[in-house]
């Protein structure tokens, strides 16, 4: 059974019935409404916390979907799961194929920037100076570009950026 009927949260089953009631009144092929049913049980595994049965409903939603901005969301939330996993290769991976399709995504620059910040930190914790300042450049340029599409949001990052004086 689809996870999306058995939640026995009332706002949520009050969204499903009204996302089942547009997908009927929409018109949208069955690969658009298979893709959003999965994204949609993927969402709520992933808020759940149930990461594994979020991954497999992504990876679901992604082989229906044919529009690269709804795409973007598939790939982006599958990085969210492999950042949240320690995951940092393979959630790079999957924000770079979420900006490919949809390069206005300012969360995915966001979370790029994070974690090469995080693997700046951690060079420096092994004594690695020059490799930690090569990954500081690298999340100062995604984090411009997060800032760039999303003015006065990510405000620590600015801060960070002046403070280190990467921000032109």
């Amino acid at each position: 059974m689809p996870r999306s009927r058995i939640n026995a949260n009332f706002i949520d089953k009050t969204s499903s019935i009204v996302a089942n009631i547009l997908l009927r009144i929409i018109p949208t092929t069955s690969g658009e409404k298979k893709a959003f049913t999965y994204y949609r049980d993927g969402m709520l595994a992933q808020s759940e916390g149930n990461y594994a049965e979020a991954l497999q409903n992504y990876y679901e939603a992604t082989r229906p979907e044919i529009d690269p901005y709804d795409r973007s969301y598939i790939l982006y939330n599958i990085g969210l799961i492999h950042t949240s996993n320690g995951e940092h290769t393979k959630a790079l991976e999957y924000y770079f194929r979420a900006l490919e399709r949809n390069p206005f995504l300012p969360q995915a620059f966001n979370n790029m920037a994070v974690i090469c910040h995080y693997r700046g930190e951690q060079a420096i914790l092994q004594g690695d100076s020059e490799i930690a300042e090569a990954w500081f450049d690298q999340a100062a340029e995604y984090w411009k570009q997060a800032i760039a599409l999303s003015p006065g949001n990510y405000i620590e990052a600015h801060n960070w950026l002046k403070i280190t004086r990467r921000f032109e």
